[in-house]
């Protein structure tokens, strides 16, 4: 009998291992046909980017309500910022995946396959289904998974355990690096901010750990600074220290299928290719070609 079970058991992992595999191969390939879509079609007008009948089209966006001590924030500010304007609920909990990723293409315009993928993702993290089981934002925070060490808006777990907190003094140091054009942050400047970042916070955590995915995954998420907000600081003031969409706001991504992880991460890896951890601090102005804009 206990044969049967052990031979149950590898062949349902090998199938799932298999199937999970199959599956990224088809949301990849999807991603870069939308990519080659994208290069041949007319972009969005600017003012038509939110689509009538989703939430803020027109620039005009749900009422913002800060949350209460009871409801249930992330360490996102993206994520915060829909359920503080109410596109996703206002307390933060029993969210479907379904609906989160809806929540972000319609708000953000990230492509349809970034929008299945990752919140798939974030259910395989916490061993879930995301067909049929739902999150809360607060779930998304535990530490090496989503959240990890470093981050250039929150301190360390270590030092700071509800990673719902923005860092105000991380994010005005993060902001008051900018050297674009127009006050707007580069590739450069997240990568100077980045390594300093990493340097202080493994002075400062005795826990510290931040692995290469983790390294990767955090200049993606830094990233969207640059694409989705055109690294515009007057609007990431807003969005990052009080988690409030800005009022006429829009994504920068113009694209008819939104920003596809074929072009997201181009701007990720000079983000990540450019991080020196070891560099002395520097605000040395460079010169930047790729803001979004």
């Amino acid at each position: 009998m206990w044969i049967i079970t052990a031979v149950s058991r590898i062949f349902g992992g090998t199938c799932s291992f298999l199937s999970g595999v199959l599956s990224n191969i088809g949301i990849f390939t999807w991603d870069f046909g939308l990519f080659l879509l994208n290069l041949v079609s007319f972009k969005r007008k600017v003012g038509k980017v939110t689509l009538s009948g989703v939430p803020g089209h027109g620039g005009v966006w749900p009422e913002y309500i800060p949350p209460t001590e009871t409801d249930s924030r992330s360490a996102c500010p993206m994520l915060n910022a829909l359920s503080n304007h109410g596109i996703l609920p206002r307390d933060g909990r029993d969210i479907s995946y379904r609906e989160m990723g809806e929540a972000i293409r319609n708000t953000y315009n990230f492509a349809p396959t970034f929008c299945l993928f990752v919140p798939s993702y974030m259910a395989g993290l916490l061993t879930r289904n995301s067909k049929k089981d739902t999150i809360n934002l607060a779930d998304i925070s535990v530490h090496n998974g989503i959240e990890h060490d470093a981050s250039l808006t929150r301190h360390d777990s270590l030092l700071q355990p509800d990673q719902s907190k923005p860092a105000l003094d991380l994010i005005d140091d993060l902001l008051s690096s900018a050297t674009g054009p127009n006050n707007t942050l580069t590739t450069h400047d997240l990568s100077v901010v980045s390594g300093r970042r990493r340097r202080e916070a493994r002075a400062t955590n005795s826990s510290f750990t931040l692995s290469t995915f983790h390294k990767v995954f955090g200049s993606s998420n830094s990233s969207t600074m640059l694409t989705i907000f055109g690294g515009r600081v007057d609007d990431l003031q807003v969005m990052l220290k009080e988690e409030r969409i800005p009022d006429g706001w829009e994504s920068r991504i113009r694209d008819p299928f939104g920003l596809t992880f074929a072009a997201f991460n181009r701007t990720v890896f000079r983000v990540e290719l450019g991080i020196d951890e070891k560099a002395k601090d520097s605000r040395v102005k460079q010169p930047e070609e790729d803001v979004k804009v």
